[in-house]
């Protein structure tokens, strides 16, 4: 006899005719010989009423079901027992006319049925072995899919086709999209952003097909059309012969880690204050334009500039102000730039350096310190304040001036400071006929300097 049966079970008969009642109790004694000395409990409930009332002072461990009662009958009987009773074995009890009525009992909830006046014992017995089995497995595959609806991470199941078969609601929070709304379709019908192209498809496929786990990041598209990036992991499932019969995917939301990511590589790379790239991301743009130029026999420069007078705003003014006005500067300077290959870099304090990428000549050099110079004169309004200024420019030109990204830069550094010496407000070109100081005061020959 099954493990199943290895004690005594407590029957609950709900059944309103005193005979068919007496007939089934005959059955159980004769169904559970030897469980308790061949004594099985067994309650009677003659309405749906009484049924609950009795399980609500004793649960049984199997209930028999008439379908047509004193104040219930149909369905509606099948689930109000079940919602009493949700983890407790029930066979139906049906006419011989009831045959369809049986099979949605068993939709409804009910894990067997007996036709009344058609069943011994034996049917009796096989009836509750069956049902107790498929209950056990009915209550752990509603315990699976709780613990799956419980998930952090979306979980989404398909057909080898990808058809959606279910979806938890952890899917539903990060799509927007309902379990109803999900199934039968497809994830490309939903949530395809278009953010990928054809081949990464085609390779996720070739690896799933192949029976292989995927694993990879990936940006969809919500049911309100926002993007949101996940991390997937998509496993085939697979028969004894090892047909692939279904595909699980785990979605994890990783938007706001990678959002925290790119603004943390962004800020490695750009000044807090002012938003423009800082020093190490000037120097690699440098050495990416050096590499350029060298390749394409061409010209570019490095001008340093420093503010003049703007410690006196900090000191008097106050920093916040200050550091208002430095953002000002920026912008101003942000504006000079013609071409999206030139850079205007902030490296610290009031010292800013501009990258022009690619020059024609020297005479490109002169437009540009002079445009500056000119834009940065014009008075600042930093609320309530009205602020003048002026700035000095050191330019070093490759490959006149320097060859690589340090030298230049350091060049450039040195020419600003004579700027500084000559008067400030003014632009001065590096120059190595000074010896020590490394700079022409009279500028480079070739071109006038601005005073």
């Amino acid at each position: 006899m099954s493990e199943l049966l290895q004690k005594p079970l407590k029957f609950l008969v709900i059944e309103d005719d005193p005979g068919d009642f007496g007939l089934i109790g005959a059955y159980v004694k004769q169904a559970m010989p030897g469980l308790g000395g061949g004594l099985t409990p067994v309650v009677w409930a003659k309405t749906l009423a009484e049924g609950i009332d009795a399980v609500l002072h004793d649960t049984p461990d199997v209930v028999l079901l008439d379908l047509s009662l004193p104040d219930s009958s149909g369905l509606a009987t099948v689930q109000a027992m079940r919602a009493a009773l949700p983890d407790t074995p029930m066979i139906v009890l049906t006419g011989f006319d009831d045959n369809a009525l049986a099979i949605a009992a068993l939709e409804a909830g009910a894990q067997d049925y007996l036709v009344k006046g058609h069943f011994e014992h034996d049917a009796l017995e096989r009836a509750v072995r069956h049902a107790r089995v498929r209950q056990k497995l009915e209550s752990r595959l509603r315990l699976f899919e709780v613990a799956l609806n419980s998930a952090a991470n979306g979980i989404v199941i398909t057909a080898p086709d990808s058809t959606i078969e279910w979806a938890n609601r952890a899917f539903s929070r990060l799509a927007g999209y309902s379990l109803e709304e999900a199934l039968a379709r497809k994830p490309s019908e939903l949530v395809k952003s278009g953010k990928h192209d054809q081949l990464f498809y085609q390779r996720m496929w070739e690896t799933i097909l192949a029976g292989q786990i995927w694993q990879g990041e990936i940006t969809n598209r919500r049911k309100d059309g926002t993007l949101y990036d996940e991390e997937l992991t998509i496993s085939p499932v697979t028969d004894a012969n090892g047909t692939i019969q279904h595909f699980v995917a785990i979605k994890q939301d990783i938007t706001e880690r990678r959002a925290a990511a790119e603004r943390v590589r962004y800020l490695a790379h750009h000044d807090v204050l002012t938003d423009l790239p800082n020093r190490a991301l000037l120097t690699d743009r440098l050495r990416q334009a050096l590499a350029r130029v060298r390749r394409d026999r061409g010209m570019l420069a490095v001008m340093f500039l420093d503010l003049d007078n703007f410690k006196p705003v900090n000191d008097v003014l106050g920093h916040d102000i200050g550091d208002q006005l430095l953002k000002q500067v920026a912008i101003r300077l942000t504006d000079c730039m013609q071409r999206e290959s030139d850079t205007v870099s902030r490296i610290g304090g009031d010292e800013f350096v501009i990258l022009l990428a690619q020059i024609e000549d020297i005479h490109d050099c002169v437009v540009m310190a002079e445009k500056v110079l000119d834009t940065l004169t014009q008075t600042f309004r930093v609320a309530p304040h009205i602020i003048d200024i002026s700035a000095s420019i050191g330019i070093a030109v490759y490959p006149r001036h320097g060859e690589d990204a340090h030298v230049l830069q350091q060049n450039a550094d040195i020419a600003m400071y004579q700027a500084k010496r000559d008067g400030r407000h003014c632009y001065r070109f590096f120059s190595e006929k000074t010896g020590d100081a490394g700079i022409d005061p009279a500028g480079n020959p070739d071109v006038p300097n601005a005073g």
